[in-house]
């Protein structure tokens, strides 16, 4: 049975915190192939594009701020029901209402700077692995 992907970031917050090979270790542990991985910067053109679907919000240009303020992992992530099981690893946005032993729950340092992103749909995750990887920079465990 071929699996689903999703797209994630470790964000600059948990960059900076040395909190990568934790929240990485975790990935592994529940299960997720890592199709593919990188570290970059987001500059604030491709961060504003990115996080365009929150751009009338209050907390846009605060979040464009944060995501350009140091190097962040983007990665792809291969399981049955990826997105489903990666929000669920994932825990809620409010660390402090993540349930115990989720990545934000132990990582984030607030519902701002909550660690990690993850894909919301599967629609959304074939957008948001495309537009940080080319199909060369991804190693598919489901595809020939």
């Amino acid at each position: 049975m071929a699996g689903t992907k999703t797209f994630f970031i470790i964000k600059p917050g948990a960059v900076r915190h040395e909190h990568i090979g934790p929240i990485l270790a975790k990935i592994n542990a529940n299960g997720f192939h890592i199709a593919a991985l990188k570290m970059l910067m987001l500059d604030r053109h491709h961060a504003e594009h990115f996080y365009s679907v929150h751009r009338e919000k209050p907390f846009f240009e605060s979040l464009v701020t944060f995501m350009t303020g140091g190097p962040v992992v983007v990665g792809i992530l291969e399981k049955e029901n990826a997105v489903a099981a990666y929000r669920k690893l994932m825990g809620a946005t409010d660390p402090a209402k993540a349930a115990e032993g989720t990545i934000r729950r132990l990582f984030a340092e607030n519902i701002e700077r909550n660690a990690v992103h993850g894909s919301d749909s599967d629609e959304n995750a074939d957008i948001e692995c495309d537009f940080f990887f080319s199909k060369s920079e991804r190693f598919s465990k489901f595809e020939d």
